[in-house]
Order: C-alpha cells, then structure tokens, then sequence
C-alpha cells in the first residue's frame, strides 16, 4: 500500500524526465508537478525549441494523460531534502547547481 509521502515521491520524481501528452501529442521536459487542493496531479511540460530558436510555452496536463515518459533523465532533479534548496535559500536562479561538462 502507498503511503501519501511514497505517492508525493513519485511524482516528484518525474521532474526532468521527457513525456507527451496522450491528447494533444504536446511533449518535452517535465519542469514542474503540482498537487491541488482539489486531488489533482499535474505537471507542466517544457517544450523543446524548434530549429529557429523559437520556442512554445510549458503547458500543464493532468498526470494520468502522460505517455511515453522517457527511462532516463535529461536533468538532474533538485535536492528537496538537503543543501540551500532545503534550507529555504534562493533557488537554481541564483544559485546554479554545478554540472560536470563532458566532451
């Protein structure tokens, strides 16, 4: 049986992952889950940009009409349970987490 803190895990840990929606077909990187008061699970998709640099805004959908959720993560979730994140401090924005570049 799944406890609430296993279901909020979950889906928390969809962040970064790419997806597409059962609907609408819209896709790219999910940036965002959200729990409403109402019992829904949405996330917000970050669409890729095109090949002109031009780029659609996120959209929201209910995370039953995710498909296609990719195995691997194209980046990193935050670390909601230590560092400056946990600790209230500013976000990514100010303060980027740093990535190892590979060549």
């Amino acid at each position: 049986m799944n406890t609430e803190t296993d279901i909020y895990k979950q889906h928390i840990g969809l962040l970064g992952f790419k997806a597409k929606d059962k609907v609408t077909g819209f896709s790219g990187v999910i940036d965002c889950v959200s729990f409403d008061l109402y019992g829904c699970i949405q996330v917000a998709i970050n669409p890729p940009a095109d090949d002109s640099g031009k780029k659609e805004n996120s959209q929201w959908f209910d995370v039953t009409r995710m498909d296609d959720i990719g195995k691997h993560r194209v980046m990193d979730a935050p670390n909601f349970s230590k560092g400056y994140i946990a600790n209230g401090e500013k976000g990514a924005a100010d303060k980027p987490m740093r990535q190892k570049l590979t060549a």
